[in-house]
């Protein structure tokens, strides 16, 4: 056996895991959800559904998207690589109307989580959102792991026409299709259906990634041109009536109609007798857009900001029997961790390339020690952040500054005229961490 291998096995065997049991894996995407958007992390919006994730598993406090705006975010996500390594770049949203992006996207040779666990006899599936290249078929989710796909490709769509503006977007497999019916019940639709026909002897990886609450991509007819909008359904909009904001209560409806579907795919998991041996991970790609509905809770910034309000995501985790429930995990977690977390558990050996996550398998069972000085690295096309154990350097609207997180989360107060020292240290970090990422395309 390769000595990979036999580390793993001894791993499993020591959390009390057999080789048989490889987990069914679910992992649920919202789209820019904000920290202070679900109940369970003080959210006035109701979120009953989501919430038992953090009741029955761990609510995870400090955990970091990738990037601060949906592409990066997802191909750090899946591929397990910043996105500063990504063959084409892709530091910012790749955006459906422009013809150079119909040429850009995730590339053949850059691995995703999908093929190495569909190579470990895993079935693979992404249901919602893509946003990882649309123009070209070698972009598509069925060419890079995935058995079955459905949804959109873009960025964002209408929640009603399921249009990107006036541009259809809405596939099965590939193939474009026609349904009626509101976004977010339709991606939990398939979802609830895509479960029921699994069988309980074949392990699942569901990538299941709602559009949701991200404002929809209407039409302007006057100005001929998209247009973006908040889209509750009328009920969404009845059962948040308690929120004053009518902006923010339409995008609570939006939230509700997730919190239900999310309430649905865990029923179908109930009812097929799949729940007991599935990790379910739910989590939001970015921070919340502070000019449509959402809310970062006491976080400074906000989407495509590396302030912690850009960064810094909601995150629950449920195993049941392995994750201690009503758990509260304080340490740094990144969604770049999520590829080898969940390639080890599959007990696939590591990749031979560059991975920037770490696998935290022994932080959710409670089974190893967190690093406290862990470096975690982040670039933007105009700002740069590194957090450094409880201290973190933001190059954001062209300034330094230096915060103390365990002191100050809400990046209140700036320290970096009273530690020049450590910041330039973390710049300088930051700075080596760049050239090596970049050349290691």
């Amino acid at each position: 056996m390769p000595s990979r291998l036999f580390a793993l096995a001894l791993i499993l065997a020591s959390a009390g895991l057999a080789a048989s049991e490889r987990p069914n894996l679910l992992l649920i995407l919202a789209d820019d959800l904000g920290y202070g958007d679900l109940s369970s992390y003080g959210s006035e919006i109701r979120t009953p559904r989501i919430d038992s994730l953090a009741r029955e598993g761990a609510r995870l406090e400090a955990f970091y998207a990738a990037a601060p705006v949906c592409t990066p975010s997802r191909y750090g996500l899946l591929t397990g690589r910043h996105p500063e390594r990504s063959a084409d770049n892709l530091l910012a949203p790749l955006m459906f109307l422009q013809a150079r992006d119909d040429r850009r996207g995730l590339r053949a040779h850059e691995i995703t989580i999908a093929r190495v666990l569909r190579d470990r006899g895993y079935r693979t599936a992404v249901i919602g959102k893509w946003h990882l290249g649309h123009g070209e078929p070698g972009f598509f989710p069925q060419r890079h792991g995935f058995d079955h796909a459905y949804g959109c490709h873009g960025g964002a769509i209408d929640f009603l026409t399921r249009r990107y503006g006036e541009k259809p977007d809405w596939f099965r497999n590939s193939q474009p299709i026609a349904e009626e019916g509101y976004v977010t019940d339709l991606i939990s639709d398939e979802a609830v259906a895509w479960l029921r026909a699994q069988r309980p002897d074949t392990p699942f990886f569901l990538y299941l990634a709602y559009t949701a609450p991200h404002y929809g991509k209407g039409w302007d007819p006057e100005k001929r041109q998209p247009t973006n909008i908040l889209q509750s359904k009328a009920d969404g909009r009845d059962r948040n009536a308690h929120i004053a904001d009518p902006r923010r209560r339409e995008y609570a409806g939006m939230v509700t109609a997730m919190d239900d579907g999310v309430g649905r795919v865990l029923a179908a998991l109930r009812e097929a007798r799949l729940d007991a041996n599935t990790l379910v991970i739910l989590t939001s790609d970015n921070g919340g857009d502070l000019d449509y509905g959402g809310h970062n809770g006491a976080l400074r910034g906000e989407k495509s900001q590396l302030f912690e309000g850009g960064i810094r995501e909601p995150c629950l985790m449920r195993w049941p029997g392995r994750i201690s429930a009503g758990r509260v995990i304080r340490e740094p977690v990144t969604g770049l961790d999520l590829f080898p977390t969940l390639a080890e558990l599959a007990g696939a050996e590591r990749p031979p390339f560059a991975l920037d996550g770490t696998s935290i398998v022994s932080l959710l069972l409670g089974t190893g020690a967190p690093d406290p000085e862990r470096l975690l690295f982040w670039s933007a096309p105009r700002a740069q952040a590194v957090r450094r154990g409880a201290w973190k350097w933001v190059h954001e609207d062209g300034r330094h500054h230096l915060f103390e997180l365990s002191a100050d989360p809400g990046e209140a107060s700036d320290l970096s005229a009273l530690q020049p020292g450590l910041m330039k240290e973390l710049q300088s970090r930051h700075a080596t961490w760049l050239r090596d990422a970049r050349g290691g395309r």
